[in-house]
Parts: C-alpha cells; sequence; structure tokens
C-alpha cells in the first residue's frame, strides 16, 4: 500500500517501512533552502520573516552585501538566492553580478533577483550567459507570498522567470522592430505568457484557447524565431531573449 501523497515541492524524500507484510511509503517535503540578501535592514528583517512562514521553505542566512552574499552561498549551499539588485559597495549592480558568479560557481544554486523598476539593460546583462535558473522580478511582487514562493522553486529547478510588467516593458518597447513583426497578435500573446514562466494549461485558460492551440502557437513562434531544441534550457525565456537580442543596437 502506497502511504501519502503531498503537494509538489522543491525536493522530496521518500522511505519505506514494512508492517504485517504491507509496505506503507511516506513521502516527506525537503524544504527550500533560500538565502535572502539586502542591505536594508526593515527588508532583510521582513521579507525573511514573510519567507519563513511559508510552508517548505527553509530561510539559511540573510546576506548584507555582495561579499557576504557570495559567502552565505559557499558557506551554506542552498537551493535559490532572493537578492537586491543594489547592495553595497556600489550600490549599483551588484545583485547582477552575483548572480552571474554564482551561477557560475554554483551551477545548482538559482538566483532571482529584485529591482524597484524595470531596468532593461540589467535584463539583458543577467540573461546574457543563459536563463536557466535565473529570474527577474520586481520587488513588489514580495506582497504576493505564493506568487513569490512559486518564482523561487521554478528557479531553484532550472527554470526562469521574468517579471509580467518586465515583459511588457521589453515587448512594448521593441514592438515595431523586425522578428516580431513575422508573430500574429495571438502568438505574441502566447509569446508574453511563456516567457513570464506560465505553462501551457494556464496559457490555455487565462487566453481562452485549447492546449492544442496554444502547443501550436508555441511551435509557430519557435520556428518564427529561428530556436532550436535546447535541453536543460527553458525556451519559453529563450524565445523572448532571442528577438530582444536581434534588436539589441536599438537599445
Amino acid at each position: 500500500m502506497v502511504g501519502t501523497a503531498v503537494r509538489a515541492g522543491p525536493t522530496t524524500g521518500a522511505c519505506w517501512h514494512h508492517h504485517a507484510g504491507v509496505t506503507v511509503v511516506t513521502v516527506a517535503l525537503v524544504a527550500l533552502r533560500v538565502i535572502f540578501a539586502d542591505d536594508n535592514y526593515l527588508v532583510r528583517g521582513g521579507v525573511a520573516a514573510l519567507l519563513a512562514e511559508a510552508e517548505g521553505v527553509d530561510v539559511v542566512a540573510t546576506a548584507t552585501d555582495l561579499g557576504s552574499l557570495l559567502t552565505a552561498v559557499a558557506e551554506h549551499s542552498p537551493d535559490v538566492v532572493l537578492t537586491d539588485i543594489r547592495m553595497p559597495p556600489t550600490n549599483t549592480d551588484e545583485g547582477i553580478r552575483a548572480a552571474k558568479r554564482i551561477r557560475a560557481e554554483h551551477s545548482r544554486v538559482g538566483v532571482v533577483v529584485l529591482s524597484q523598476y524595470v531596468e532593461e539593460d540589467y535584463v539583458f546583462d543577467l540573461l546574457a550567459s543563459g536563463v536557466a535558473g535565473m529570474g527577474y522580478l520586481l520587488k513588489e511582487r514580495v506582497n504576493d507570498l505564493d506568487e513569490l514562493v512559486r518564482a523561487l522553486g521554478e528557479v531553484a529547478r532550472g527554470g526562469s522567470v521574468l517579471d509580467p510588467l518586465v515583459v511588457e516593458a521589453l515587448l512594448a518597447r521593441r514592438a515595431d522592430d523586425g522578428p516580431l513583426l513575422g508573430l500574429t497578435t495571438r502568438e505574441r500573446e502566447v509569446l508574453q505568457a511563456m516567457a513570464t514562466g506560465r505553462n501551457n494549461a494556464t496559457i490555455a485558460t487565462s487566453l481562452f484557447m485549447s492546449d492544442r492551440a496554444v502547443e501550436k502557437h508555441i511551435g509557430s513562434v519557435f520556428q518564427k524565431l529561428g530556436l532550436v531544441d535546447e535541453h536543460q534550457v527553458n525556451r519559453r525565456v529563450m524565445a523572448v531573449l532571442a528577438y530582444l537580442e536581434a534588436t539589441g543596437s536599438s537599445r
């Protein structure tokens, strides 16, 4: 007899017990190990406390600057890092630099960068070397704990998450550029939904389409943007990046 079914989490552990000829499998949720970095004391304490309230999340450390964040990652080996984009020593792009270095030195650790505003050049810089295990969200998303935890989990699993408002700004700024002109209105809508991390079923529901229609539009988007299959890479974000990179001269 198989025991408990649990909701999906970052990782699970299972153990088998034998009693009176019956095998019982117990599945336990293993907490998502998170490090949060922000130089503001109140923000750091508040967000850490908020995350600590979430089921299946363990805040293993906090950091105040680039150096302490890199040290904490090396010491605690988290599943995912949530970091502000601006921290000491320069208060410019420390979060971006930390994300790229963490992904290079600790490939199993995902990184989500928080920004107060949509900063397109930073998005390009963050994702230029690859989108797997990376995320970029506006700070206002912290107010929605469920959405924040979902994003952290997605990135920890090697996926990618872009804030919907970031995607809207990027697409709107380049709406008249070449590659996007080849997409239909519906394909543009599907492209935007893909880049925000939604799966096919969610896209179908939000756009009032069938799953089959979503698959057809996704295939068409990939074909028109010249993308090929790549393992371990989130092609949904790659679809947006391929378009943006093609129009990089307009930045």
